[in-house]
């Protein structure tokens, strides 16, 4: 009897830790992606292929830690971008791919850091929008800077 409750306990402790480790790097899941060359009325774009480890995360919240990108004239501290990576290595300054970053709409403003933040919110892939990133976070928070 002792033996399968050992057992009960291992299995708990691992799949806890295995839904940590989901949200711990959150990153490493959202980087499993692929694109496909489509068309729309401007001519051709790369549409996103999301892994099937990233369709499962779509709609639970989540939580993303990383640097906000200043966008001069546009950071508004209720949307911003979120980089996976250091601003010298972002998507939109350095060597990173658009899978290093996410736009966050957050209940509550905040302002402008160039320390890392953590930021909690409902997952949205958008597979379809050119003019938005294809990782949104949405009704997020900031829960530690």
């Amino acid at each position: 009897m002792k033996k399968l409750g050992f057992v009960f306990v291992g299995l708990f402790l691992c799949y806890s830790a295995t839904s940590f480790a989901q949200e711990k790097n959150v990153w490493r899941s959202l980087s499993e992606v692929s694109y496909k060359i489509s068309e729309d009325q401007f001519g051709e774009l790369y549409v996103p292929v999301f892994s099937d480890e990233s369709k499962k995360l779509e709609g639970t919240v989540v939580e993303a830690d990383g640097y906000i990108i200043p966008f001069e004239g546009m950071f508004k501290p209720e949307h911003i971008i979120l980089s996976s990576l250091p601003l010298a290595e972002c998507f939109f300054c350095g060597s990173g791919g658009p899978e290093t970053v996410m736009e966050v709409m957050l209940t509550d403003p905040i302002k402008y850091t160039s320390k890392r933040v953590k930021v909690r919110g409902k997952l949205v892939l958008n597979g379809n929008d050119p003019e938005k990133l294809m990782y949104i976070l949405k009704d997020a928070k900031l829960i530690s800077e």
